[in-house]
């Protein structure tokens, strides 16, 4: 289980408070969706999760165990807004074996499964996959980090109906074994099979 007590976020660049005495439990198998206007602070939830922002105050357990940022990062994964600008391989299995200095031939095909992508060449460039199969790659490079908490930022941004549906029914099954949270503007895309739905508002979620 993972829990969010009292979370206050103020960065440096913004006027005022981000999160404001937020709170959150989250279990494996019980999605999150969190919903909310631009600017309203998602991304920053997620930094904060995830160990890539360090809040003023609040406490973030782990199984009722405090988490350092350093831990946090262990136990996430995240893919952010348009994650296939940012790809770095030259290939996809490059892009899968970043960050690793070893990685078998059966963890990036098992990776690659689990996201759909079983009859992609390894040895084509990213940029040459469509939209829906960039983020599926995205998706798996986090999934070789064997995450406890997968975090996504807007994963149906930027694509059309038939593969937002695509992306929509992989989460659902990824959803089955992890903590996951996915923060979006278009809460409503998920309803069918998330029962926990939030709105962050003036720094705190609102059911």
């Amino acid at each position: 289980m993972l829990e969010l007590e009292g979370i206050h976020f103020h960065p440096a660049t913004a006027e005022k408070k981000i999160l404001n005495g937020l709170s959150l439990k989250a279990y494996a198998g019980l999605p999150i969706i969190i919903g909310g206007s631009s600017g309203s602070g998602k991304t920053s939830l997620i930094e904060v999760i995830s160990g890539l922002a360090k809040p003023q105050s609040g406490r973030i357990t782990w199984f009722e165990k405090h988490l350092s940022e350093r831990q946090r990062r262990m136990l996430s994964g995240v893919v952010f807004q348009f994650p296939e600008r940012h790809f770095l391989g030259l290939t996809v299995g490059q892009e899968l074996r970043l960050g690793h200095k070893r990685l078998s031939g059966e963890d990036q095909s098992e990776a690659l499964f689990k996201v759909g992508l079983s009859e992609v060449n390894i040895k084509s460039a990213p940029e040459k996959l469509s939209g829906g199969q960039q983020r599926r790659l995205a998706i798996a490079v986090q999934l070789l980090r064997k995450p406890s908490i997968l975090l996504l930022d807007e994963p149906t941004a930027g694509l059309d109906w038939s593969v937002r549906d695509e992306i929509i029914n992989l989460l659902a099954n990824l959803s089955r074994n992890q903590v996951l949270v996915i923060v979006t503007h278009e809460p409503e895309l998920f309803r069918k099979w998330v029962k926990s739905t939030y709105q962050l508002k003036n720094g705190k979620l609102i059911k």
